[in-house]
């Protein structure tokens, strides 16, 4: 059976000291290597992606384009008077990649096909849910929405979403997701962490809780690791973190 690491983070754009924190990014990137990264919150009008998956190839191999490609949508609506978007980063192949409008400021999840060691496919989902917390059937229209698209629209058996989905483990979006879908960390470590937002980023937040997850299909075998990714600060400010969010990081066997 073939091994797969994957993972997600939400970036947080530019705000928040972009320019001292993303280096811890690429940093941990190039540390832990996933095969998949569902990144969201991506600024479009510096080419955030671009440049993050430019930084961490050239880092690893000495040339931008390799082993990361980089897979971007675009949300509908402008955010704060600019673009926003998700974006996928794999080292795996490519075989195709679309999405899938999700309503409520323009949302779009954002899928990528991939070849697995052996041959066969795999879909990758990003996924950037509504934000306001009181609204929750918002997100629960946006999870059925988000369900239907991957089961109708030529899926394969072996799926992963990943992403920041703006609920609680027990919110209504999320006992929808567990219908159809296992939480990777839940799978290995019998619940989900007690905690993804804020961090230390973000001092005055008066709140914490766990938004980020990482869902796998039943066809996917056995989640092997789970961990935190993006949670340590940097070693000489102890606020200065990779994002507001930290990430979720999946071994899986397939």
């Amino acid at each position: 059976m073939a091994q797969i690491t994957v993972a997600t983070l939400n970036l947080r754009n530019r705000r928040d000291r972009w320019l001292d924190r993303r280096q811890l990014v690429v940093s941990e990137l190039i540390e832990k290597r996933p095969d998949l990264l569902s990144l969201q919150e991506l600024f479009l009008p510096i080419g955030q992606g671009r440049w993050l998956r430019n930084q961490v190839n050239s880092r690893i191999t000495g040339s931008s384009k390799d082993p990361y490609r980089l897979v971007q949508k675009r949300r509908r609506h402008l955010v704060q008077g600019y673009y926003e978007g998700i974006g996928i980063m794999s080292r795996l192949p490519l075989l195709s990649h679309d999405g899938v409008s999700l309503g409520y400021g323009g949302r779009v999840a954002l899928r990528v096909s991939v070849e697995l060691p052996g041959g066969k496919p795999l879909d990758f989902v990003a996924v950037h849910l509504h934000h306001i917390a009181e609204e929750r059937e918002a997100r629960e229209e946006q999870v059925l929405r988000l369900v239907s698209w991957l089961k109708d629209r030529n899926p394969s058996p072996l799926q992963v979403v990943a992403g920041d989905f703006n609920e609680v483990p027990d919110g209504p979006a999320m006992r929808l997701m567990r219908q159809s879908y296992r939480s990777a960390f839940v799978e290995r470590r019998g619940y989900d962490p007690i905690a993804t937002f804020p961090t230390a980023l973000l001092p005055d937040v008066n709140w914490s809780g766990c938004l980020d997850y990482i869902f796998v299909s039943a066809a996917i075998a056995k989640v092997l690791e789970v961990s935190l990714f993006c949670n340590r600060p940097s070693s000489a400010d102890p606020t200065l973190y990779p994002s507001d969010h930290v990430g979720l990081l999946a071994t899986l066997e397939i």
